[in-house]
């Protein structure tokens, strides 16, 4: 009884206990301050789409340019069943289409990306929670232990079928993918899915078991490019300790329900600007310019403009390194199979005495 007490006192704002002040100022300059100190240790970041659409990739919810207000021509019921997982096993097709133009691969990490390589070189980065599905964090360097991907990945895939659930690596759904074919399993002859996780799907067990540790030893939470409309991740910024900072990177301000809807589960209960406020920021804007201005206060700006461009410089020599191979492969093949074939002068050429 006397947790549940406390719990709906700190949740709701009850009792004459003011909050402790924990910024300097609720401006980025305030944040900068307090992670170059010695109480920021641990950094937890979650991130969704915005992070990424500077690279090309479009986000879910932007009127007009979003995902979800592009996808006429896949004739859908409505346009989250592209991602439904009962949709998606009685027509696979739309979803594998969509999957050929968003295919990891194809696209080259953003600034947010290689910030978050920055504060994991800096010994800073505890975790990052990300809703993507397009795997640039690894290609920006992160390792799978830097990393939650709370909606799955397209890194690996697994067959669908109840019994077989053989597991295929990215080359195999790649090949498949882009041959225009349903991926089908070698075994049991069922569809084989990405494991990323679809509406109606349960969240992958690394989600629950290291939100357990992080929030215990969180320092500060970055949140980027994401419209916190989705549950449970929305509901990670509720789970941060009181005394923790929460800097939100974004081009609008989100997460701002009520403090007893917060309570219920629905929303996070983020205040930047009531009398109240004390330890929520936002950073309104395009999501690498926010990192580029933090990193600035940091003093990292030209350690993050360098390793943008010396890593953006790799990916493209390796881009025209496996096109080169690609061409080359294929004229290859194509002389091998002229060769093997007979002239069109010898077919059929009478023997001369």
């Amino acid at each position: 009884m006397e947790y549940m007490r406390n719990l709906l006192a700190r949740t709701l704002g009850l009792g004459s206990d003011k909050p402790e002040k924990i910024l300097d100022a609720l401006t980025l300059e305030g944040v900068a301050k307090f992670m170059l100190s010695d109480k920021c240790k641990n950094v937890v970041c979650m991130v969704g789409a915005g992070i990424s659409t500077s690279a090309g990739i479009p986000d879910f919810r932007s009127p007009g340019s979003g995902l979800y207000a592009n996808l006429q021509k896949y004739d859908l019921p409505y346009p989250e069943a592209i991602f439904e997982i009962n949709y998606f096993k009685s027509n696979p097709e739309p979803f594998f289409t969509l999957a050929r133009e968003l295919y990891p691969g194809q696209f080259k990490p953003t600034v947010c990306h290689y910030f978050l390589r920055l504060l994991k070189e800096k010994g800073r980065l505890l975790r990052c929670y990300t809703q993507n599905i397009d795997t640039l964090e690894r290609v920006a360097g992160l390792q799978q232990d830097d990393l939650v991907e709370a909606h799955g990945t397209f890194f690996t895939s697994h067959c669908v079928g109840m019994f077989c659930r053989k597991e295929y690596p990215l080359s195999w759904m790649k090949d498949k993918i882009f041959t225009d074919l349903i991926p089908k399993c070698e075994k049991c002859s069922s569809v084989v899915k990405p494991d990323i996780v679809l509406f109606g799907e349960s969240l992958p067990a690394r989600f629950f078991s290291c939100l357990k540790s992080d929030f215990q030893q969180i320092d500060l939470l970055i949140i980027m490019g994401t419209s916190l409309q989705v549950q449970p991740f929305a509901s990670l910024v509720g789970k941060v300790p009181t005394n923790v900072p929460r800097l939100l990177i974004n081009k609008e301000k989100t997460g701002e329900s009520g403090s007893f809807m917060a309570l219920l589960g629905f929303g996070c209960g983020m205040d930047f600007d009531s009398e109240k406020a004390y330890r929520d920021v936002a950073w309104l804007g395009n999501c690498d310019d926010g990192c580029m201005a933090l990193a600035d206060l940091l003093g990292w700006k030209k350690e993050l403009e360098d390793l943008v461009k010396k890593e953006h410089a790799a990916i493209d020599a390796k881009s025209a390194e496996e096109a080169a191979r690609g061409v080359s492969g294929a004229q290859s093949a194509s002389q091998a199979k002229e060769e093997k074939a007979p002239s069109a002068g010898t077919k059929g050429e009478k023997k001369q005495d």
